[in-house]
């Protein structure tokens, strides 16, 4: 059976996106269709809109989202009809070398649904990070379904599916931050408001945010940030260094991603201190750093994939902690708009005027 359905596409790049009826077949082996309810507008969006991603338009566009599993493979056994789920882009496979080791939040082979989504003229479309979420339903491998806590409120914890889990992740997983830990987050949109948030729950407490937008930087005060420092109008290492009693942070996050601010990040991190970059370069940066200070330095130089979660393990456990009134993911729920409103979602993400604008459906 195929089920037709709207959903939200980038025909060709750069121009708006439309809504078009997309054909969704029934899930086969490995496969799962999922009933979407929200999913959240997120800057991977917009760069797959604008062609920065990719080539291989059109794109079914939309990847933080929730939804009810409406049908599963003859050969699925994690998750079942009726079940409510987070999405995720990585479906590890249980078999590479990482996974292997017991490091499966590193997964080699991650991997989608086999069968492809069409246009009715049956063009083929390529989902968003393999999810295809801006769309009444989709079609999913079932390992990118996590089963959650139904009650929760589906605005809130969807984006955990990209956005949201990235930040935390990085101050969590990657940066490893623990108790009484200083942190300096630079760059305090989505992903490094939800960094603030994570080295928060972690407990560190000193926490900096960086940034060159006064009002992110009142938001990011809001979501667990001790200090502020705007970059505009001041020197972001020796900020740093002057709130870390002249010795740099322990933990220091890019969460902007361009050679300046990761420069900035390993001047302001303490000797043998620890810099996460999650926020994500364009294919033409390039990076200069004297290799004596590299060495001379010393600790860590990391990258964050996805906040390095295991969704199985992450997104439950974040979902509790929300339950619990421990973890406030309604505070990045800025509004919640229709699926028709997703270019003026991508202009106030463009303006900085929102954390996210969430589409239900």
């Amino acid at each position: 059976m195929v089920h037709k359905v709207q959903g939200v596409v980038a025909l060709t790049k750069g121009a708006p996106v439309t809504l078009e009826t997309i054909l969704v077949p029934d899930p086969g082996p490995g496969e799962a269709l999922v009933d979407i309810i929200t999913s959240g507008v997120c800057h991977t969006d917009l760069h797959y809109k604008l062609g920065g991603i990719s080539d291989d338009f059109p794109f079914l566009l939309g990847h933080e989202a929730t939804g009810v599993v409406n049908a599963v493979g003859p050969d699925v056994t994690e998750v079942a009809p009726g079940d409510r789920v987070i999405l995720n882009w990585r479906a590890v496979c249980g078999k590479c070398r990482a996974c292997k080791r017991g490091q499966a939040q590193y997964c080699f082979n991650t991997h989608n649904a086999t069968q492809k989504m069409t246009l009715e003229d049956g063009t083929e479309l390529t989902p968003a990070l393999g999810i295809g979420a801006f769309a009444e339903k989709t079609l999913v491998a079932a390992g990118q379904c996590t089963k959650v806590d139904p009650e929760a409120d589906p605005a809130a914890v969807g984006l955990l599916g990209c956005g949201v889990m990235a930040g935390l992740g990085a101050a969590i997983n990657t940066g490893g931050v623990k108790r009484g830990d200083s942190v300096a987050v630079i760059g305090c949109g989505g992903v490094g408001s939800a960094a603030i948030a994570g080295a928060a729950l972690a407990g560190a407490t000193t926490i900096i945010a960086v940034d060159i937008d006064q009002k992110k930087l009142d938001r990011a005060a809001t979501m667990g940030a001790t200090d502020t420092v705007n970059s505009s109008a001041a020197d972001p290492i020796e900020a740093i260094r002057a709130l870390t009693g002249g010795f740099g942070a322990d933990v220091v996050i890019d969460a902007v991603g361009r050679p300046e601010t990761y420069t900035q990040a390993f001047y302001a991190r303490d000797l043998a201190g620890t810099v996460v970059l999650v926020g994500v370069p364009s294919p033409e940066m390039t990076l200069e750093l004297p290799l004596l200070d590299v060495f001379g330095r010393g600790g860590s130089l990391k990258s964050s994939w996805y906040g390095d979660c295991l969704p199985s393990r992450d997104f439950p456990m974040l979902v509790s902690l929300y339950r619990q009134g421990r973890l406030d993911l309604d505070a990045f729920v800025t509004e919640r708009i229709g699926i028709g409103q997703i270019e003026e979602a991508f202009d106030k993400m463009r303006e900085g005027s929102v954390l996210r604008s969430v589409v239900e459906l």
